[in-house]
């Protein structure tokens, strides 16, 4: 069975169709992207998968479990994390306190533990800040650590948010654009670090990515959307020289002409 599954997935603004009975496997151990042009509907599949938005029809299970069925506050507790095409992150906080953030889901002391700050309490404390250090360590965010969001750079807050999902040790780790306004160089580390989070830590990846080199190299699926509506999938190098992908991107006289699908930009 797929770790994760969406099946006939619908989902409707008004008379607007932003995703069109999209069907997708994501198996244990993949690294997987959604690619496509702005607008495709590859924000609004996470969306879906997160439960912030609920679909018109259709299934989406997760390791056998109805994701339709919770609300979006039960979807992390599952072992699915995220990030965001625009960071979100608490900006006067530390780096440190935005990591313990993600380790919210494996709280387990009650109010009036919390309250008496009994010994399960330190424990708990303890094995979250150790968890969190793991993360700074693994993301080199060691000169960070009690820096505020407000004022790091953008390729760092970047890092922040992936890191933040990581120190929740999810079993699906949904990335949305996690390249997007990074450098050469941090993009390059951003490469690194998937491929280690697939090997090392075991987590499956699901990513959607316009930067169609870094898809190349880390991906072990990709499947291309265009208007809501599945158009091609296969191996990176499968989708990119599909007909129906380059038309979408570069149009159908492209296509007529033998358009070189390496240029395609998802």
């Amino acid at each position: 069975m797929s770790l994760l599954n969406l099946k006939d997935v619908t989902l409707k603004f008004g008379g607007l169709t932003a995703v069109n009975k999209l069907s997708l496997s994501v198996e244990e151990g993949q690294v997987f992207a959604l690619v496509g042009p702005n607008g495709a509907g590859k924000s609004t599949a996470f969306n879906l998968i997160s439960r912030f938005y609920t679909p018109f029809s259709g299934s989406i299970t997760f390791d056998g479990h109805d994701l339709l069925r919770l609300r979006p506050s039960q979807v992390p507790g599952l072992g699915i994390a995220r990030t965001f095409q625009n960071i979100e992150l608490f900006h006067q906080a530390t780096v440190l306190q935005n990591l313990l953030v993600g380790r919210h889901r494996h709280r387990r002391t009650t109010m009036l533990e919390e309250l008496l700050h009994l010994p399960r309490v330190r424990s708990e404390e303890r094995a979250n800040r150790l968890a969190v250090e793991e993360v700074i360590d693994f993301l080199d965010l060691q000169p960070y650590r009690d820096q505020r969001i407000a004022g790091l750079p953008y390729g760092v807050r970047k890092v922040v948010e992936l890191g933040r999902a990581l120190a929740s040790k999810p079993r699906l780790l949904l990335l949305d654009e996690p390249a997007s306004g990074l450098s050469v160089e941090e993009t390059q580390n951003m490469r690194w670090w998937i491929d280690d989070i697939r090997r090392h830590m075991g987590i499956t990846v699901l990513m959607v990515e316009h930067d169609m080199g870094l898809v190349g190299k880390v991906c072990d699926r990709v499947l291309a959307l265009a208007d809501g509506a599945k158009l091609a999938e296969g191996t990176p190098a499968e989708v990119q020289s599909h007909p129906a992908v380059i038309a979408a991107y570069l149009g159908t006289a492209a296509v007529s002409k033998g358009a070189d699908a390496k240029g395609v930009r998802a």
